[in-house]
């Protein structure tokens, strides 16, 4: 039997009735259902929703399957996507001179943890050419500084064109996109060295070693035009003592920024992540 499944992700106002309409879409049609998870968030009226069925015995194609729904999706003034199991985005990483973000999703895509393809790997410099080298994966180096930046986004978006990209994680890519990039290409993962809202910006392990804090953290988020502020995808954090130099937290710190990444990245890619406003329901 085959295990390929579809899933939809859907928002709109709430109202009575929404679940049953949906569930009875995929039931009319021979579908069953392995996952649904639903949320309403009451103080914006808004309900949310993940349902993933298998596609064995489904009697719709894929090609019409969303023709189909959007019948129903229209009338409920409902924002949804379609997704299938089988599909392999094609993604980029964007890395400055830190190697062990890269390193992780690298090896972690290599134990088809990830189910991904790398197009290429995008830097503002050289030093982790090799890696790329390593695994096979193309590399472009792209210097950027105030004076080239606009020009140098312009390269970077006609890479992404040329190779398909779907997706961008910054794995420790230190530059700042602009709003204009992100505008024309907003699908961008990063990855913060802290436990956002907290210690925006650069060193916030040196913030919170200042501060005396107990706990540090790391925040995997999506990427807006305000700096270290957009939709929270994962976080976590890890115990600190007085005894913890600099030097230990950013030790303690990058392992943390591994395991925070994959998931975020793992959460994004299983469809699992809906975004209202600045904010996210995680079906995790």
């Amino acid at each position: 039997m085959s295990s390929d499944t579809a899933t939809l992700l859907l928002s709109c106002p709430d109202q009575q009735g929404l679940v049953a309409k949906i569930a009875n879409f995929i039931y009319a049609n021979g579908g069953n259902i392995i996952h649904a998870d639903h949320h309403t968030d009451l103080e914006a009226g808004l309900f949310l929703s993940r349902i993933e069925w298998q596609l064995q015995g489904f009697n719709l194609p894929r090609d019409l399957i969303g023709r189909a729904f959007e019948a129903i999706a229209q009338p409920l003034e409902a924002d949804w996507q379609l997704h299938f199991s089988d599909t392999i985005p094609q993604i980029a990483i964007w890395v400055s001179q830190q190697d062990h973000c890269l390193y992780d999703l690298l090896w972690r895509i290599q134990a088809k943890e990830l189910k991904v393809k790398v197009g290429l790997i995008i830097s503002n410099h050289e030093k982790l050419a090799k890696i790329a080298d390593q695994f096979g994966i193309e590399f472009h180096y792209l210097p950027i500084n105030k004076d080239n930046k606009k020009e140098q986004e312009l390269k970077q978006l006609e890479l992404l064109k040329n190779a398909n990209i779907e997706l961008v994680i910054l794995a420790k890519y230190m530059q700042v996109l602009s709003a204009d990039f992100l505008q024309k290409f907003p699908n961008v993962i990063n990855i913060h060295h802290s436990f956002l809202p907290a210690f925006v910006g650069a060193k916030p392990y040196h913030q919170a070693y200042s501060r005396g804090v107990k706990i540090i953290g790391a925040t995997a988020h999506y990427i807006t035009q305000d700096l270290d502020a957009g939709p929270i995808i994962e976080q976590d954090v890890v115990k600190i003592s007085h005894r913890d130099t600099v030097e230990d937290l950013i030790r303690k710190g990058k392992d943390l920024e591994k395991i925070v990444l994959a998931r975020g990245v793992r959460l994004h890619l299983q469809h699992r992540v809906l975004v209202y406003g600045n904010r996210t329901v995680v079906f995790a």
